[in-house]
């Protein structure tokens, strides 16, 4: 691939007219002169890099930090727009320049190494890392939830660990939807235009210097997708995007929204990732060693290395094929529920494959249908891509310890010759959080200080990590998370303030927001997708009991929600409505809020600010989880149910659990909810709410903080993303 270069960015000249530039866009440049001691943050601003490393984001910050936020932490979007008389006072200012040296520094030293290698995995043969979103930064809006970010993680630490990977996506021209609350508590959708905006993009340029176009068959027509590159640190994350002139209007908006449109839309879609991406890795000229296919949205790569293979080998049939393939794929799923995973009914299939490709697999349409059902001999099942992704490779793996034994009974059916679940070989690897990116800069400091400047490198040593936190002294530990709550309170005020609330109360906008929330009350968060099984409403089935304990004089709680309904989900907005405007006349009003827009800023500020994290999803429909783990890198302690990954990490004294671990297939949901509602009461009352205000003779909460330290103890070096990458690599990859 042509590397680009800043110059060669001012050398392009636009190719498409001014009526084009509506519709297509040709890279995401402009023209701006900087000082020339502060040029670097050009360099700087097209690697997201910048965004887990405090100095990194208060670079940009400094420059105008009302800026900053308006255009929503985007460094392309500050460099065009701050004012020329700011970059100048920058330039004169002696120690900010000394801080931009000292960052450029660390930037060359970062990327100037070389990439290690881990047996078969070599700079030459890499891990090519598939998924359908990516949440690397909330200014490059190309993801939903928690697959997106868990894959924004797995990159940044395969880049700390300088793995040899490159990661491929779609580039969503709107992305994911943004949320609006309406004055009476309904949320309404809107989708932004990335294209008007600035990111951190650049094309993919081939030898001559055009733009790499890969072509596929869709719906009987060609369909091209260009690509785009964004830099993660050390790698790189390509981006499909059919947004091109050589296709008919309807194709260009198949990479236009992130989970929008129907059925067939996704089938498209995840055509142009799997073998789309397969396709744009041959003309970058990369051969990868192994195919991380995370979430079955790109199993269809599978295919296109099928159709590679038989199309060199003349000789060779689809068993062969499928030999060849397996070898070269491992496939890791996110869903305990078959019904939450991609199934399309035959006739779409049949419509969006055409009859060159299959055959060119040297099998019949029939047999293609067969791939995608767990029963083969089932004509009226749909072609599911879990079943395709488990049958054509080598290994698959659940998301926890919990989730593979979910998998393996949720998948026993592909395998007749096995009778019992145990030995379905699907196997786990426990998610993991990128403790740079999600553990506030106030315990950085911290840790920088009593454990060492490379305190993410020692994160590797569960020993050692051990040592250096237990020489942190308790006060330390809480006045840092009382900073940072203290910031996630000023956060809440801005955001919940509003000129115009309507004649309803509800939790989500305030006209004065002055002296919300106190940093001296227990805070509470809970930030989800608003989805049944979540069970938003657990907490509110008594809603005489929660007053009383929101209501309470002297040991008051507070609540902090986030979270998005799916567009079409009626029920779960009615559901977030309902929460939004309870009991107008209570404290509920006064000691609750809704965050608009889950996003990962606002995520950030909530997983580092709150005291307690509340997650009470129904037992076992959580896979794994991952906001938890960022709560506990950051002294937080977790209220939650024990499903996911929390069976794996507490301890009984790093947080709390509601419910017990058991079976729960004999009860009825409604005696579930209910057992566990009580349970949830009834921690609060007995055991959160009377520790958290229980204080020491120095006026500290001691048996709190004790319990704080054993969380950063235990669960950090354990819910790493650089472990979870480690494991990868041993147990998967290799």
């Amino acid at each position: 691939m042509k590397e680009i270069s800043t110059e060669t960015f001012t050398n392009m000249q636009p190719t498409l007219s001014v009526e084009s530039e509506q519709t297509f866009r040709n890279d995401f440049y402009f023209k701006r002169e900087l000082p020339e001691n502060l040029q670097f943050l050009e360099t700087l601003s097209w690697n997201f890099f910048w965004s887990w490393k405090p100095d990194g984001v208060n670079l940009f910050r400094e420059l105008d930090p009302a800026l900053w936020e308006k255009c929503e932490q985007n460094p392309r979007v500050l460099l065009k727009n701050v004012k020329g008389l700011q970059l100048w006072q920058k330039a004169n200012d002696t120690d900010y320049v000394a801080k931009l040296q000292r960052f450029a520094e660390e930037f060359e030293n970062y990327h100037s190494s070389s990439p290690k290698s881990f047996g078969k995995i070599t700079p030459e043969n890499p891990v090519a890392y598939f998924c359908a979103e990516y949440g690397v930064h909330n200014s490059l809006p190309i993801y939903s939830g928690g697959l997106g970010i868990l894959a924004g993680d797995h990159l940044k630490s395969a880049s700390d660990g300088n793995v040899p990977l490159v990661a491929v996506g779609l580039f969503y021209r709107y992305g994911y939807f943004r949320q609006e609350i309406a004055h009476d508590g309904w949320q309404e959708e809107r989708y932004s235009d990335s294209f008007a905006s600035e990111l951190a993009l650049q094309p993919v340029l081939n030898e001559n210097g055009e733009r790499t176009l890969v072509m596929i068959h869709i719906r009987g027509r060609a369909v091209f997708a260009q690509a785009w590159l964004a830099n993660i640190g050390r790698i790189s994350l390509y981006l499909l995007d059919t947004n091109v002139a050589e296709n008919d209007e309807i194709d260009r908006l198949i990479t236009g929204h992130l989970y929008g449109g129907d059925t067939e839309t996704r089938i498209v879609q995840e055509k142009i990732l799997g073998i789309g991406g397969v396709r744009l890795l041959r003309k970058l000229g990369i051969e990868p060693v192994v195919y991380h296919l995370n979430e079955g949205h790109s199993a269809f790569l599978t295919l296109e290395l099928t159709r590679e293979f038989l199309e060199e080998r003349e000789n060779a049939d689809f068993a062969d094929a499928v030999s060849f393939v397996k070898e070269k794929c491992v496939f890791t799923t996110h869903t305990p529920v078959a019904a939450g995973n991609d199934n399309f009914p035959l006739s779409q299939i049949k419509d969006c494959f055409d009859a060159n490709f299959i055959s060119s697999l040297k099998i019949s349409e029939e047999q293609l249908y067969e791939l995608g059902r767990t029963n083969p001999d089932d004509k009226s099942e749909w072609f599911g891509m879990t079943p395709l992704a488990i049958r054509l490779t080598r290994s698959a793996n659940g998301v926890s310890k919990k989730h593979g034994e979910v998998s393996r009974q949720l998948w026993l059916k592909l395998f007749p010759e096995i009778t019992q679940a145990d030995n379905v070989p699907i196997t786990y690897i426990t998610n993991g959080v990128h403790a740079p990116t999600w553990v506030a800069p106030s315990f950085q400091t911290i840790y920088e200080k009593y454990i060492g400047k490379h305190w993410a490198e020692v994160l590797h040593d569960a020993a050692a990590w051990r040592a250096g936190v237990e020489k942190i002294p308790a006060d330390k530990i809480w006045n840092a998370h009382q900073l940072v709550k203290q910031l996630l309170i000023s956060f809440i005020r801005l955001k919940t303030f509003s000129t115009e609330t309507g004649l309803h109360d509800t939790i989500n906008e305030r006209e004065n927001t002055s002296k919300l929330f106190s940093p001296d009350i227990l805070t509470i968060g809970f930030a989800r997708r608003i989805a049944a099984y979540k069970r938003w409403n657990l907490l509110l089935s008594d809603l005489e009991r929660l007053l009383k304990i929101v209501n309470n004089v002297e040991k008051p709680v507070q609540f902090v929600f986030a979270g998005k309904a799916h567009p079409q989900d009626r029920a779960a907005k009615l559901l977030l409505q309902n929460l939004l405007s309870l009991d107008e006349n209570s404290q509920w009003q006064r000691r609750a809020v809704f965050l608009e827009d889950y996003d990962q800023e606002v995520a950030r500020y909530l997983v580092q600010g709150v005291d307690v994290w509340m997650n009470v999803p129904r037992r076992p429909l959580e896979a794994s989880g991952t906001s938890g783990q960022k709560v506990a890198m950051n002294g937080g302690l977790n209220l939650s149910i024990l499903d996911g990954w929390w069976i794996e990490g507490y301890n009984g004294e790093n947080g709390f659990a509601i419910g017990i671990l058991q079976d729960d297939n004999e009860k009825s949901q409604e005696t579930i909810d209910a057992e566990d509602a009580e349970s949830l009461y009834q921690i609060l009352e007995t055991e959160v709410i009377p520790t958290y205000y229980a204080k020491d003779e120095s006026g500290l909460p001691s048996e709190w903080i004790r319990r704080m330290k054993n969380a950063l103890i235990t669960l950090t070096p354990q819910f790493s993303s650089d472990r979870m990458v480690k494991d990868y690599i041993e147990k998967i990859y290799t």
